[in-house]
């Protein structure tokens, strides 16, 4: 007759068949987001159920204590207390409060793969959704009579989202691919560099092709300048430039679409007038024009947790009356809160891109999810939109905590070991 587990013995093997559901919960999320909102929030819920069954107090309040996990729950206090002075219905400064919730779960993740195994699994199946969802961009754009896709006059035929959203996605596919090829490379794996090498590729002609964002074509010759800065040497620096160059050249002729995109765009800032708002341009210039008057009013602490879209209304054409958002991350975090909101929220990034300072592959995938966030938010809310705001949570959080669980003979990496000792 087997011998009755012991309460405490019992109690352990389900805190961590509960820890290894909150790992998968993890991977399934990386999986979907680049899909479905829905499903990605069904899935953050289940991971979060299964990381507080595992009963891991200790590590998420030890991640609160460093700047890397501490900024970002400090940004979101501030969210809090900001509701006090806004003069908003309560409707709306809960609704302007709820873009803030997100930060909360990166000192967890940072907790949870510190201590997880299962990291990698995490990256790879977000590369591989990604994958699926290029060829699923290449066959609508080679097919446009599929009954699939978001069908519109004026964008792109996509699979799911949008095309800024997929854009942002595939330029964290190709530094990534390009990160794990040079790994792969220099450990001999030849054959494995060139295939992720090709599919790089392919991730880029997309962009310059099916589906481009302007965004995208900002941010991608940067992170692979960053790329080959961190590296390469200067000559290989070089190269990378002359690439860039070069692929830039060879898609301009082939590709339509990328030529309005880009001719548009110099287009409307020719044109521009101040109060027009009859370009996405003129949009934009107005919306930060108008933002930085709103900011200069309150400029210490803002003028409240969701009250973007109050301040924004206050022009007498009205022509402002429906923005919800300054297409800025900078200005929607200093008309709520101000510059010592503004400062918390340099300061995460900040914190961030010193988290990912060391030689690894998760930690050259940081730096691109990082610097991709920092760019993209001066053209759009980054931190707030759904996909772009939980692909940098979660990146930001797996990667970080990877770093965090691999030593590393980095000075920076030895400043954190001291900051977290004390």
């Amino acid at each position: 007759m087997a011998r009755p587990t012991h309460p405490t013995t019992a109690y352990l093997l389900g805190r961590e068949n509960m820890a290894r559901h909150a790992d998968w919960f993890a991977v399934a999320v990386a999986v979907v987001l680049p899909w479905s909102t829905s499903l990605s929030l069904a899935f953050i819920v289940l991971w979060l159920l299964a990381l507080l069954g595992s009963a891991d107090v200790a590590g998420p309040r030890h991640e609160g204590k460093t700047a890397a996990g501490g900024l970002p729950v400090a940004l979101w206090m501030l969210a809090a207390i900001g509701m006090l002075w806004a003069t908003v219905p309560l409707a709306e400064r809960l609704a302007g409060f709820n873009s803030f919730h997100r930060l909360l779960a990166i000192p967890l993740l940072l907790a949870q793969f510190r201590r997880s195994e299962r990291g990698m699994r995490v990256i790879i199946g977000f590369l591989v959704s990604c994958t699926v969802l290029l060829l699923a961009s290449w066959l609508l754009f080679l097919f446009p009579d599929l009954p699939l896709g978001r069908h519109r006059p004026d964008v792109p035929i996509i699979p799911v989202k949008n095309y800024s959203s997929q854009g942002m996605l595939f330029s964290l596919c190709i530094v990534g691919l390009v990160e794990w090829g040079l790994f792969a490379w220099q450990a001999g794996r030849r054959p494995l560099a060139l295939a992720l090498g090709l599919l790089a590729l392919i991730f880029l002609a997309n962009i310059f092709n099916v589906a481009t964002s302007r965004t995208a074509l900002v941010v991608v010759p940067i992170l692979l300048l960053l790329f080959a800065f961190r590296r390469m040497s200067l000559r290989g620096t070089f190269a990378m430039l002359v690439a860039i160059v070069v692929a830039a050249a060879a898609a301009w002729p082939s590709s339509d679409y990328l030529r309005d995109r880009v001719t548009k765009f110099a287009d409307e800032v020719r044109s521009y007038q101040p109060g027009a708002m009859s370009t996405p341009v003129g949009e934009r210039l107005d919306f930060w024009h108008k933002s930085v008057v709103v900011v200069a009013d309150a400029p210490v602490l803002g003028h409240g947790t969701g009250s973007i879209r109050q301040q924004l209304r206050r022009d007498e054409s009205g022509k402002l009356a429906f923005a919800t958002n300054p297409h800025n991350q900078t200005f929607a975090i200093a008309i709520q809160l101000g510059l010592v909101g503004v400062a918390v929220l340099f300061a995460m990034w900040i914190a961030h891109l010193w988290l990912f300072c060391g030689s690894g592959l998760p930690a050259g995938l940081g730096i691109a999810v990082v610097v991709q966030a920092v760019i993209s938010s001066q053209f759009n809310t980054s931190l707030f939109d759904f996909t772009a705001g939980w692909t940098y949570v979660w990146g930001v959080g797996v990667l970080g905590g990877m770093v965090l669980r691999g030593s590393s003979s980095k000075p920076c990496n030895r400043v954190i070991a001291r900051e977290e000792r004390g």
